[in-house]
């Protein structure tokens, strides 16, 4: 009798052995680097195409590998059974669960999976080409199993698609971004930089714009000699002009094409004519996305426009450069007047200027301090202690400490910030100081 068990034996061993192909393949294919494997699938990397493919339509895969896998699994336990009842009797099926239990779970569950998920690229690209076919000789099952399941959901009111939108895709790509992290001093500003990005159709003009208090612009009325001084001296290469009141721009003057016109002309500088030469004002709403004035920007081929409020008046300007800070920090230039705005001190607390923006002081010390109401560090506090504080009070929101170190007037002009001590530590490896600043171009 012994002898006529090998062969059942050596089945088992086989079976256990397709088993552990069908757990290592379905791990592999799901555990697989999509952004990788597409990478790759644009190269000409055969594999990595049938990968893609095989990920596009996931149910039928994974239906595919597990009816196999119960499959094998079940006829392996089966065979199991009739060897041991056949050796030691009714105890044999005891023995059988027993052992098929530590057999599968070792050799066709935990083993393949482990290294499965320790190269799930490369073992998800040696695994397509069967898999592929395995799940072609399986569809007519697969896809009466999906119907089944389709219809149980449907009656239980699940919404089966409900992972696969444009939000879960965008979750999932800033949950990656969050998992971005090394020793290395650069993933930091990575970091900030694709999250940014992503922001972008979050954030309106108005919180990176240059406000009108700090605008450099003329009065068209005024001589043009002298306008075309003011132009000369501002550090600015273009310039709103006026007529009768600063909300009135009734143009926008390039320095260059200020200085073209007056070597081409055979008249005086003085006799040129500004407004000739100076382009008509584009006026966008303050609510316009960083996303749409970044793309408007693209299709006008322009790089400056000034912002106004819905009921047509000038709030500020907004440059591509103010665009282009928000995504990868500071452009500092020859042009650039600095302005006092952050400063760590030794204790790790926060020196800050109430006109900071919240979003540049979570951006530089990797907080999470909340943008969506006000814009400003002065703005928050006013939000959250709902009044006027006076210099010396000391305010704490969201686990940071808040305190007032000037004001001027009605308006907070210094905050000292101390962040938790988690945060603080962290916050002791950024730069010593910072400069908050918009350009006007």
């Amino acid at each position: 009798m012994t002898d006529t068990l090998w062969l059942p034996a050596l089945a088992i061993v086989i079976l256990l052995g397709i088993s552990a192909f069908f757990s290592g393949s379905e791990t592999a294919l799901t555990a697989a680097s999509r952004a990788r494997i597409h990478h790759r699938a644009r190269k000409g990397d055969r594999r990595a195409q049938m990968v893609r493919n095989l990920g596009d339509k996931k149910q039928t895969l994974l239906g595919a590998l597990l009816l196999g896998n119960n499959l094998v699994n079940i006829l392996s336990a089966s065979l199991a059974t009739n060897v041991l009842v056949a050796m030691f009797g009714e105890a044999g099926v005891a023995l059988t669960t027993l052992a098929m239990t530590l057999l599968v779970l070792i050799f066709a569950e935990v083993l393949p999976k482990t290294i499965a998920i320790l190269h799930p690229d490369r073992t998800a690209m040696i695994v397509a080409p069967v898999v592929r076919r395995i799940v072609w000789v399986l569809a007519p099952p697969v896809v009466a199993i999906e119907w089944l399941v389709h219809g149980i959901l449907r009656a239980l009111g699940i919404e089966e698609h409900s992972a696969h939108n444009p939000k879960a895709h965008e979750e999932e790509l800033r949950g990656a971004i969050e998992l971005h992290r090394g020793e290395h001093p650069d993933t930091h500003v990575e970091r900030h930089m694709l999250r940014s990005v992503l922001e972008l159709g979050e954030v309106e003009v108005m919180d990176v714009m240059t406000h009108r208090s700090r605008i450099a612009s003329v009065d068209g009325g005024l001589p043009t000699s002298e306008i075309i001084d003011q132009v000369l001296n501002s550090p600015y290469t273009r310039i709103p002009i006026w007529r009768e009141e600063p909300d009135n721009v009734v143009g926008v003057l390039h320095v260059k094409a200020l200085l073209r016109a007056v070597r081409n002309s055979d008249k005086a500088p003085s006799r040129v004519d500004l407004q000739e030469i100076a382009v008509e004002p584009w006026f966008i709403p303050d609510t316009t996305t960083l996303w749409d004035q970044l793309q408007a920007f693209r299709t006008r081929r322009e790089h400056f426009a000034l912002v106004i409020d819905e009921y047509g008046t000038l709030m500020g300007v907004v440059t591509l450069e103010d665009i282009l800070e928000e995504i990868v920090g500071d452009i500092a230039d020859e042009t650039d007047i600095s302005v006092p705005g952050v400063r760590l001190q030794p204790d790790g607390s926060v020196t800050v200027a109430g006109s900071v923006t919240i979003r540049d002081l979570n951006r530089q010390f990797d907080w999470a301090l909340p943008d969506k109401k006000v814009t400003t560090i002065a703005g928050l506090i006013l939000y959250e202690a709902q009044l006027i504080p006076d210099a010396g009070q000391t305010f704490e929101f969201f686990g940071f400490r808040f305190q007032i170190l000037r004001r001027a007037g009605n308006r907070i002009s210094a905050v000292r910030i101390r962040p938790p001590n988690s945060v603080a530590r962290a916050a002791a490896g950024a730069l010593s100081s910072t400069q908050n600043h918009h350009t006007q171009r």
